[in-house]
């Protein structure tokens, strides 16, 4: 699955020009035009990446940024300041961004800052290349190999099983609806039109890989929400 990544930036030819960008790379991309609006969407949506201009208008993006950092949000922050504003830079790495770039910059570096931080962050979550890992604690994931185990028990799993972990798993700590999950692994399989289909498939894998299915160290339940895979 692609990251999710948001623009937080007021300039309307500016937001459509990395949003075509990122898209054209086969990423998920939400624009928001006011630091109200990224606010709020970063903080219901949980995106993977957020690009944020630092001067807009009403709430600017060094308050954007200091309350999604206030929250606990460990998304990668890429901000984007005015030309040789040198003080812009120290103040947004001060308050948390990751990584920042002065306007006017070109898609092409862009991409490549967002791609780095995206390894950086995520390592072997990353979207990119093969024989990926995902490890959390004694659970192993290998998405290539489709394999999946505790310490040196295999684990076996249907199809549908190691898809809903393999999506989750690659996004720990994203919250997934069961409508989310649903279309997800309707590419992959034809399943039930009913969403508690899902919540089946997730009974069942958690009474494999979770030591006590009552009380999930993996694969959390979101109250009226749907599932997520737990925060390393």
């Amino acid at each position: 699955m692609s990251a999710t990544i948001l623009i937080v930036e007021d300039e309307f030819a500016v937001a459509r020009g990395i949003q075509y960008a990122l898209q054209q790379e086969g990423y998920a991309v939400t624009v928001a035009r006011s630091g109200e609006e990224g606010l709020t969407f970063a903080s219901g949506q949980a995106p993977d990446l957020v690009v944020l201009d630092v001067r807009l208008p009403g709430m600017d993006g060094f308050e954007v940024l200091r309350r999604l950092r206030a929250t606990g949000s460990k998304a990668p922050i890429l901000i984007l300041t005015a030309r040789d504003d040198e003080m812009d830079k120290v103040i947004g790495l001060e308050l948390g961004a990751d990584d920042y770039l002065t306007k006017p910059f070109g898609l092409r570096e862009l991409m490549s800052r967002i791609k780095a931080l995206l390894r950086r962050a995520y390592g072997d979550l990353a979207d990119a290349g093969v024989g990926r890992v995902i490890r959390h604690g004694d659970l192993v994931v290998d998405l290539e190999r489709r394999r999946v185990q505790r310490g040196s028990r295999r684990i076996g799993l249907t199809p549908t099983e190691f898809e809903i972990v393999r999506h989750l798993a690659s996004r720990p700590g994203r919250v997934f609806t069961r409508s989310e999950l649903l279309e997800l692994l309707r590419d992959y399989e034809a399943l039930d039109q009913d969403e508690k289909t899902i919540n089946v498939h997730v009974s069942h894998l958690r009474e494999k890989i979770e030591d006590d299915p009552a009380n999930p160290a993996f694969i959390l339940t979101v109250r009226g929400v749907g599932y997520a895979f737990a925060e390393r």
